[in-house]
C-alpha cells in the first residue's frame, strides 16, 4: 500500500479514505479502482459481475476492498447500494460511473432497455448522490464524480453509422446539469463536484453493445482516470481529457449563461 504523499494522493481528500465506485468491474471504473487502491484508498467496488469484483479485491489485499454486487438498472440495484452509502458515514469519494450504451433509433429502442438506460445513467446517480451528500455536508467535504461524455454536447452531431441514440444522449446531457446545480449548491460546504466526459475510451463498453470500434483512435480508461484526477486538483467542474483547449468547455457555459439570464417576459420580437 502506498501511503506516501505523490503527486496523485495530493488531489484526495485524505491519503487513505473509502471512495465507492459504480460500474468497478471494468472499463474506467476498474482504472478508477485500481488507481485509488494504490493512493491508499479502501473502496466499496459496485458491479453486477461477482467474479470481477472478487478479483479486483484480491489485487489490493492491503486495503479494504468490499465487493457490493447490485444492477443499476433496477429499483432494487439502487436502493441496495444507497444504502450501502448511508451505512458508511466515512464515505469521501463517490464516483458514479456505471452505464450501457443501448445505441439504437428511438423508436426501435424496446421500453425495457429505455428504462434500464434511465435508471443507470440519470435515477442512480441522482439517488447515490442524495445518500452521500447529508454526511460530506456535515464532514465539511467530500468529491463526487459523474461520468458522463462527450456527446452530451454532440447531441445534434450527425449520426455516421449509428442507428440512433437520443435517449443516450440524453443521459449524459442531464449528468452535466446535474453536476452543475449540485456543484452550485454544495460548493460552500467543501463539496468538490465534477462531471467527466471522455470521448471514446478503449473499454469492453462498447463491445458489450456489439459495437467495433477497434479501427478508431480512442483513449485508454488509465489517462481518463489521470485527467480526472488532475482536472479536480484544478478546480475543473467540467473535465474532458481529450480537450486540449479548455476554454471552448468554458465558451459552452458561458453561452448557456448569457442565454439565461438573456430571457424577458415579454414575447421575442421574431415571435410578433
Amino acid at each position: 500500500m502506498n501511503t506516501s504523499e505523490s503527486p496523485k494522493s495530493q488531489v484526495h481528500d485524505t491519503v487513505r479514505g473509502l471512495a465507492l465506485i459504480t460500474g468497478a468491474s471494468s472499463g474506467i471504473g476498474r482504472a478508477f479502482a485500481r488507481r485509488l487502491a494504490t493512493d491508499g484508498y479502501d473502496l466499496i467496488a459496485v458491479g453486477r459481475r461477482r467474479d470481477r469484483l472478487d478479483e479486483l479485491a484480491a489485487e489490493f489485499p492491503n486495503n479494504e476492498v468490499t465487493p457490493l454486487v447490485a444492477d443499476l438498472g433496477t429499483n432494487e440495484g439502487i436502493d441496495a447500494v444507497a444504502k450501502a452509502i448511508s451505512a458508511s458515514a466515512s464515505l469521501t469519494m463517490l464516483i458514479n460511473n456505471a452505464g450501457v450504451a443501448h445505441y439504437m433509433s428511438f423508436v426501435d429502442l424496446p421500453p425495457d432497455k429505455a428504462s434500464e438506460l434511465l435508471h443507470v445513467k440519470a435515477v442512480a446517480p441522482a439517488m447515490l448522490a442524495r445518500a452521500a451528500v447529508p454526511a460530506m455536508v456535515t464532514k465539511g467535504r467530500g468529491t463526487i464524480i459523474n461520468v458522463s461524455g462527450m456527446l452530451a454536447f454532440g447531441a445534434s452531431a450527425q449520426l455516421g453509422p449509428a442507428a440512433g441514440r437520443a435517449t443516450y444522449v440524453a443521459t449524459l446531457a442531464h449528468m452535466v446539469a446535474f453536476s452543475q446545480a449540485l456543484d452550485e449548491e454544495l460548493k460552500s460546504k467543501g463539496i468538490r463536484i465534477q462531471v467527466l466526459c471522455p470521448g471514446i475510451v478503449a473499454t469492453e463498453f462498447h463491445e458489450r453493445q456489439g459495437m467495433d470500434l477497434s479501427a478508431l483512435p480512442r483513449m485508454s480508461a488509465e489517462d481518463v482516470v489521470t485527467g480526472s484526477l488532475r482536472g479536480l486538483a484544478l478546480g475543473e467542474l467540467v473535465c474532458a481529457p481529450g480537450v486540449e483547449r479548455a476554454d471552448l468547455l468554458e465558451a459552452v457555459v458561458s453561452a448557456n449563461l448569457a442565454a439565461f439570464a438573456a430571457q424577458s417576459p415579454q414575447l421575442a420580437d421574431r415571435y410578433r
